[in-house]
């Protein structure tokens, strides 16, 4: 806290995006360790928000700063609304001299318990403020080759592009924040850099001299192009409503030439998804290959499958000459992104 006090007084706005609300109601209630199931663990979240605001409060007070707690979950920043409201929120805290502390609001939360350590959080709310830089705080000095502990292991200090990273995040420790850890973290430096926003990781008695512009932990250099802001806020900041299964020809119009998703590429659909929801786009290989807006409903888009434009027209009348997803609200992923994604569906993010 009297790092960011001091970097406060200096003149630079910041937003803390911090854990903790369930570890705070653990004592209160009478537990001894986090409880593993959901309805516990919300209910040391709804005890555990007041207190650790208390104690934030009480800290910033001493040197005369005042904090703003913001909490969101996955779901308020996958509504167009919401994400509205939460800039407009966090950006009137620094205008007026604020630090916004931001939380995942465990107490409602049901996915994003399970997700742990905000680093996913951290990286979308870097990108909503439109941060000039991610400052990632862990218990060890930055990225390794693997476990710190292992002789073999080398440190990282630079990251130009995160698909030729080869690193070992399998083992339980891997650079010291448990299983699956450091791959949360990758996860979110990758958000933050195709954002166009650096990211630093650290220790967090070296965020003085991270602040201050010294060279110490692993930066990892923003992306070169940045996609547009919905394209961004699509791949990362939304949850897929369905899957759509797509064949070789569409997957090579769509990641060739930049076509849009017609009917006749489509093989199956999976989930009851709605016009306007993001869905996936899964090629023959299983592969989720690009995240799009839908334009039509599930139960509509089964009538379609394999179908020529020309012909639903014919059998259904206008209206059907519409694309299934247009390819300016369409993004491909990358091999990186596409690797994250297993290993979140697969629950693997420690």
């Amino acid at each position: 806290v009297s790092q960011l006090a001091k970097a406060h007084q200096a003149g630079r706005q910041l937003v803390l995006v911090s854990s903790g609300a369930i570890a705070a109601g653990l004592k209160p209630l009478g537990l001894q360790r986090r409880p593993k199931d959901l309805p516990s663990q919300q209910a040391a979240a709804s005890v555990g928000q007041g207190l650790l605001l208390a104690h934030y409060t009480e800290l910033f007070a001493q040197f005369g700063i005042r904090i703003g707690q913001v909490l969101l979950t996955a779901q308020d920043l996958n509504r167009r609304v919401s994400y509205s409201n939460a800039l407009s929120t966090m950006s009137r805290l620094l205008r007026l001299g604020a630090i916004p502390i931001v939380n995942e609001n465990d107490t409602v939360a049901t996915n994003e318990i399970r997700f742990g350590d905000n680093d996913r959080l951290a990286a979308l709310v870097a990108h909503l403020v439109r941060s000039d830089a991610l400052v990632l705080l862990s218990d060890v000095d930055g990225l390794y080759t693997t476990r710190p502990d292992d002789p073999n292991s080398e440190f990282i200090s630079e990251v130009t592009d995160l698909t030729k990273l080869e690193i070992d995040t399998s083992k339980p420790g891997a650079a010291g924040v448990g299983t699956g850890g450091m791959t949360a973290k990758l996860m979110s430096a990758e958000i933050a850099t195709s954002a166009g926003i650096p990211v630093v990781l650290t220790r967090p008695e070296n965020l003085s001299a991270v602040l201050a512009g010294e060279k110490i932990g692993s930066y990892f250099h923003p992306g070169a192009k940045r996609p547009a802001r919905k394209l961004l806020w699509l791949a990362h900041g939304t949850d897929s409503c369905g899957k759509l299964f797509i064949d070789d020809g569409a997957k090579h119009a769509l990641s060739g030439t930049g076509a849009s998703l017609l009917a006749a590429g489509i093989t199956k659909i999976e989930g009851d998804f709605n016009a306007g929801d993001p869905v996936d786009l899964i090629a023959s290989d299983s592969q989720v290959m690009a995240r799009g807006i839908v334009n039509y409903r599930a139960a509509e888009l089964q009538m379609m499958l394999g179908r020529t434009t020309k012909d639903l027209v014919k059998e259904f009348g206008h209206g059907y000459e519409k694309v299934v997803v247009h390819r300016d609200e369409l993004i491909i992923l990358s091999n990186y992104q596409q690797q994250i994604r297993k290993l979140v569906e697969t629950d693997q993010l420690g």
